[in-house]
């Protein structure tokens, strides 16, 4: 048996131990090695194409939106399902589906509230090594006609993600370029990129601090750039049988557009991690 299959098999030992320890008995009863397993698992979570299986649901409430400052919630679920290729490559499927309510984004408006456009990327990986990364097609679904929350355009496009992780931290970006290649032809094309550099710093007791942008450009609009910043904090605890991630965080926008920007938002993630064969 060679030392890389050697060190996987451990690997998967600890993260079992793990989430068996948490569906059992829960975070502050863990002896030391599942304790140890348990922040791998907060370290695994800090890589977007880790190899675990999970199912987020990120809730967001923005504030300012519209004439009157109103408040916009949305939440996004937002499944991870990695699918072994080989022993040396992975294929990671990330799914992003919005659920959104939202005020009048101008005087005399509707408010809103339905589905947005699905977003399904795939990250074609290899074994990790000192540097992670991953490449590959994202495509947009249309998903609702009403036009304040969805495009009703299909895209398509390109994603890549790279990163590095070394003792607690852990830093990197994710990238994507999408345009329209269909739609309704009375709606504006599509051409819009979306950056998220992220750096993750994993403290004790399986909790972890992150800062991070999701910025949006979109390049046809007036007023390009939707930049936030984004801080929170998650610990590694348990859901029921099966053990998951709790997250708290807050943002500012550093630029918005005008219509239908916000000042500021308020998150919370429940990531729940599910049993995998890899």
């Amino acid at each position: 048996m060679t030392r890389q299959t050697t060190r996987g098999l451990a690997a998967r030992s600890a993260l079992a131990a793990a989430m068996l320890c948490l569906c059992t008995g829960g975070v502050a009863a863990q002896p030391a090695p599942a304790a140890e397993a348990s922040a791998d698992l907060a370290k695994k979570l800090s890589n977007p194409i880790s190899d675990l299986v999970s199912v987020p649901l990120q809730f967001n409430w923005e504030q300012g939106v519209g004439p009157q400052d109103q408040t916009r919630f949305v939440l996004n679920l937002q499944p991870v399902v990695p699918f072994p290729l080989s022993p040396d490559w992975t294929m990671i499927g990330r799914f992003i589906m919005p659920f959104v309510a939202q005020p009048p984004l101008a005087e005399g408006g509707a408010p809103a509230f339905g589905i947005g456009d699905i977003t399904a990327s795939a990250f074609f990986s290899p074994r990790p090594g000192r540097v992670i990364w991953g490449a590959g097609p994202v495509i947009v679904l249309p998903s609702t006609t009403q036009p304040t929350i969805g495009g009703e355009q299909w895209g398509l496009g390109p994603t890549a993600v790279v990163l590095r992780q070394q003792g607690h931290i852990t830093f990197g970006a994710l990238w994507n370029q999408i345009w329209s290649f269909a739609g309704n032809r009375d709606r504006p094309d599509l051409n819009q990129m979306f950056f998220q550099p992220f750096f993750a710093y994993n403290a004790k007791h399986a909790v972890t601090f992150t800062l991070q942008s999701e910025s949006v450009a979109n390049w046809d609009a007036d007023e390009v750039w939707t930049v936030p910043i984004n801080v929170s904090v998650s610990k590694v605890a348990s859901f029921g049988s099966f053990p998951a991630s709790y997250a708290i965080g807050v943002g500012g926008f550093a630029t918005s557009p005008t219509a239908g920007g916000a000042d500021w938002k308020l998150r919370f993630t429940l990531t729940v991690l599910l049993p995998h064969r890899g």
